[in-house]
């Protein structure tokens, strides 16, 4: 099984009005891609995992890197370094959450990209995404099975939250 993805980062708008070149509009565009094919050094990635997950009404949804997480074709993933996260506080279809998410903290938290401290990101609003990737050798943070491997969704108080989530990662 190999895996490549292409992972993108996009935001396109359209303002009108008077500005100073004097147009009557202004369409910005900011585009971010990695591309990484299957392997295990710099510039690629042979893990994927990806789920629509629930978390209760105010816990904690721990997802181990280190062990625990099945891919799509039901092979066991051992991810060593993450390259990639996609987290997006709502469902594929249905009824929008009404609650926040948080990622990060806990116990044994996979730091990875937010330091070596306690640091969480969020509140994640209802509808909102959070997204960060690095395909270099380091990617976004190295997998230390037992100590820091836990990644942390956190819901906040008030209804259960359904999320989507996206890891890409090195076997080694």
């Amino acid at each position: 099984m190999a895996l490549s993805s292409k992972i993108t980062t996009l935001v396109s708008a359209s303002q009108t009005g008077d500005n100073d070149f004097g147009g009557p509009g202004f369409t910005p565009s900011l585009t971010g891609t990695i591309n990484t094919t299957d392997g295990t050094a710099a510039g690629q990635a042979d893990l994927i995992f990806t789920d629509e997950r629930i978390v209760g009404d105010g816990a904690d949804d721990d997802l181990d890197l280190a062990v625990g997480l099945v891919d799509a074709l039901g092979t066991s993933l051992t991810f060593v370094t993450v390259v990639s996260i996609t987290v997006v506080n709502g469902p594929i279809s249905g009824t929008a959450n009404t609650t926040d998410l948080t990622i990060g903290g806990g116990t044994n938290p996979f730091f990875g990209f937010l330091g070596s401290g306690t640091d969480t990101v969020g509140p994640l609003k209802p509808g909102a995404s959070f997204q960060i990737a690095a395909s270099d050798a380091a990617g976004i943070g190295t997998v230390t099975a037992a100590t820091a491997d836990i990644l942390r969704i956190t819901n906040s108080a008030g209804a259960a939250a359904t999320y989507q989530i996206c890891i890409i990662g090195r076997s080694a």
